[in-house]
């Protein structure tokens, strides 16, 4: 097939595109390079479409029709590279919802088949483990945008030629992420932290959960999706959960190190204590089953040499 995959050159766009093109399909990767780094795509064999700007949708639709669109592009998270909160609702909005208005209108127009990037961000703290059919309770304006483009994408299912598929990532980790800096996952971080000797920070007591997924179980998920005979948003993740307690020992476990956490009092409003995703739905619509637990993954992730490690 002929395949787009927008946010190509960062974490896990650069993943998916390098994965389908080994599966032998033709590869567009797009993006703008204003937020991800060109060392993600040094290995992947496809064209690359360097974009005018977050927001330039007309440069792909230029390039003709394609089977399949992978949207992974959006900007993430809600803490800027310098610690501090970010809340510019209109850029998030602008970027994340509008951008995605036109490529569902293209998608219409060409039938191509849509699978695109949601966020567990947007159950907040409710209720875990988290099943799709729950209220939403967004608590920024990412996870509001989020919510915004699942509905959007409800409404648009009944014009699109094949089923719509959003995905809803919980803690994604992994090879290629390091360029996202301060919005990097978790994991990378604290390993960066240990490997030059400092003691982990990590919120007050440490027994926050996550739900941390691999990156090789997102692209299996993205890959699978393609497969569903049903449009909706489906949760993609590990299917546990583990405190931030458990990744310290993990990360002293694979970096033989004894760092023990430096705790601290955490200082923000918009954060989830505990994220775990119910599967059930991913796995009856297309059998989607994640093959890495904690230990595996980061397991997986130190053998990449890519744990920890700053490239950009």
């Amino acid at each position: 097939m002929r395949v787009l995959v927008t946010g190509g050159a960062g974490f896990i766009g650069s993943n998916l595109a390098k994965r389908l093109a080994k599966d032998g399909h033709d590869v567009v990767a797009a993006d703008s390079f204003l937020s991800a780094h060109f060392l993600n795509l040094v290995d992947f064999p496809g064209d690359v479409l360097t974009l005018r700007d977050h927001e330039d949708v007309q440069s792909m639709i230029d390039l003709g029709r394609f089977d399949a669109i992978f949207h992974e592009a959006s900007i993430t998270g809600v803490v800027g590279a310098n610690g501090e909160n970010f809340n510019d609702q209109q850029r998030m909005m602008r970027n994340n919802v509008e951008t995605f208005r036109q490529l569902l209108d293209w998608s219409v127009e060409t039938k191509a088949q849509m699978i695109w990037a949601s966020s567990c961000s947007i159950y907040g703290r409710g209720a875990v483990p988290m099943k799709e059919s729950q209220a939403p309770d967004p608590l920024n304006i990412y996870a509001f945008s989020k919510l915004t483009m699942e509905r959007m994408a409800a409404r648009y299912a009944p014009r699109l030629a094949k089923p719509i598929v959003g995905l809803r990532y919980s803690n994604v980790y992994g090879p290629g992420e390091d360029h996202k800096g301060k919005l990097a996952s978790m994991i990378h971080q604290l390993a960066k932290q240990m490997r030059a000797g400092k003691r982990p920070r990590i919120f007050t007591a440490g027994e926050q959960k996550r739900d941390f997924v691999y990156i090789d179980d997102v692209v299996d998920v993205n890959l699978k999706a393609m497969k569903s005979k049903t449009s909706g948003a489906f949760n993609a993740g590990a299917g546990a959960a583990w405190s931030f307690n458990q990744v310290v020992a993990e990360l002293n476990r694979v970096l033989k190190t004894d760092l023990q956490p430096d705790y601290f009092t955490n200082p923000y409003s918009f954060t989830q204590d505990w994220t775990q995703t119910d599967l059930s739905a991913a796995k009856a619509a297309f059998g989607y089953a994640p093959q890495y637990d904690l230990a595996k993954g980061i397991d997986a992730y130190h053998a990449s040499g890519k744990l920890g490690i700053s490239f950009a």
